[in-house]
């Protein structure tokens, strides 16, 4: 059943986050009506999945303050303004890693926390890429490493890719995109 959505009002704002009340109606419960917190994210967020047949997938280990966790993760970042989330995709590439990805194919897109906010992540793959330099923002990661197939494997199914964007993109990745070797 689709709850009514009676108005919305903003709490904080800021470039990268709103956190509204929104206040909603669930039908058959009565009308029971009630404020409930959402987080609007203004600008979406892509990951990419760079493979290539003799490197493997291109990984980030990388430290993230808020969890105080150790993972590995993909590329990845929003978009800024006027840039579509391939767009976005590719500079994320760029930037994190130093290599310019391959040509990218979006092979999903889904909501993180739809019960709670309208982000939408933007999953690509990524066909080889080439090495331009060092990464313009060295700040994103301890050490890049392009990784085998059966490693990333060992990595999610250990548990040492933590972050949920991610996670979602190797696991899809590694059950629909990418070749057994």
């Amino acid at each position: 059943m689709r709850w009514t959505v009676h108005g919305e009002r903003t709490v904080y704002d800021s470039d990268w986050v709103r956190l509204a009340l929104v206040d909603v109606e669930i039908p058959g419960e009565g009308g029971r009506r009630f404020e409930h917190h959402v987080l609007r994210m203004p600008q979406a967020a892509s990951g990419v999945v760079v493979h290539d047949g003799d490197r493997g997938v291109l990984l980030l280990w990388r430290h993230r303050f808020v969890t105080d966790t150790w993972g590995w993760e993909i590329p990845a970042g929003r978009a800024e303004a006027g840039e579509t989330p391939e767009q976005a995709g590719a500079r994320e590439v760029l930037e994190e890693t130093g290599w310019r990805p391959g040509p990218l194919r979006e092979f999903a897109s889904y909501h993180p926390n739809n019960g709670m906010s309208d982000l939408t992540f933007h999953l690509f793959m990524g066909d080889g890429a080439s090495l331009v330099g060092a990464p313009t923002d060295p700040s994103e990661s301890e050490r890049i490493e392009w990784v085998q197939l059966p490693v990333v494997r060992d990595l999610v199914r250990g548990g040492e890719v933590r972050d949920g964007l991610s996670l979602t993109a190797l696991s899809m990745a590694l059950l629909f995109e990418l070749p057994e070797r």
